[in-house]
């Protein structure tokens, strides 16, 4: 039996552990903690500014992306102005939209061009004020991301990366993360509304996220197999031993 216990345990801590060298992708949140507010952003007007200086007054919609993204940025900033137009919040007014390009190589006139586009197609007033859009340089888009959970890694000229929201409080207190490219209204506004309050809030599908994992190559989140056999080896070997321990030995005549 203690055999069957250590070889169960090994099993288990193997699997968590390449699960765990598996994901160097994603998001770690980092809810009730605060942005550095040292952090210098460059507006699309080629400007140096503190991030701190922008997230205040008012709840905002952190994002990262690079602009020259072929893969999953525009979907989430297609949900983004789905959710924007679909919500009965005053984009400027109840919060703001502030996308951060994570890719140091790009410049203040990319982001100028990115945020053109956006406002062809972003049906609400305050898309001015409301929508901003940021680069920055490798040192400040590193304590950024860090700061926020979001990890990426470079493969060529481009990146491998997930997508989703983090809400940050007008304090720059980090209250909610919202996982994927579509974004139900309902959720939104009470992201939004919680955020303008400073509370946070548990991730909605956070067990979710411990069974998926973000697979890159399909852009997708996907039933992480390793980690659902750790926990199932872990059940099994409590189940074999219970049965061993209680099972009522055989009297012998």
């Amino acid at each position: 039996m203690k055999n069957l216990l250590a070889l169960c345990v090994f099993l288990l801590a193997a699997t968590l552990s390449y699960a765990d060298e598996v994901e160097k992708i994603g998001v770690t949140e980092h809810l009730d903690e605060y942005l550095p507010t040292d952090i210098e952003v460059v507006n699309i007007e080629g400007d140096t500014v503190l991030f701190s200086s922008i997230v205040r007054d008012k709840p905002t919609i952190l994002n990262f992306v690079y602009f020259r993204c072929p893969g999953v940025c525009t979907p989430l900033m297609d949900g983004i102005t789905e959710v924007v137009n679909a919500s009965e919040l005053a984009l400027g007014k109840d919060y703001q939209v502030v996308t951060v390009s994570f890719d140091f190589n790009e410049d203040y006139t990319l982001a100028k061009k990115k945020r053109n586009n956006y406002s062809m197609i972003v049906e609400k007033e305050g898309f001015e004020e409301g929508w901003l859009f940021f680069t920055s340089d490798s040192a400040n888009i590193s304590k950024l991301t860090k700061a926020a959970g979001f990890s990426y890694k470079r493969t060529g000229n481009d990146f491998i990366h997930t997508a989703g929201l983090i809400l940050v409080s007008p304090e720059g207190k980090i209250t909610r993360y919202l996982n994927g490219t579509y974004f139900l209204p309902f959720e939104f506004k009470l992201a939004v509304v919680e955020s303008s309050k400073g509370i946070p809030g548990p991730t909605v599908n956070r067990i979710l996220q411990f069974c998926y994992s973000y697979d890159p190559v399909g852009q997708a989140y996907v039933l992480n197999v390793t980690k659902i056999a750790g926990i199932l080896i872990l059940v099994i070997a409590g189940l074999v031993l219970l049965v061993l321990t209680v099972k009522p030995k055989k009297q012998h005549v």
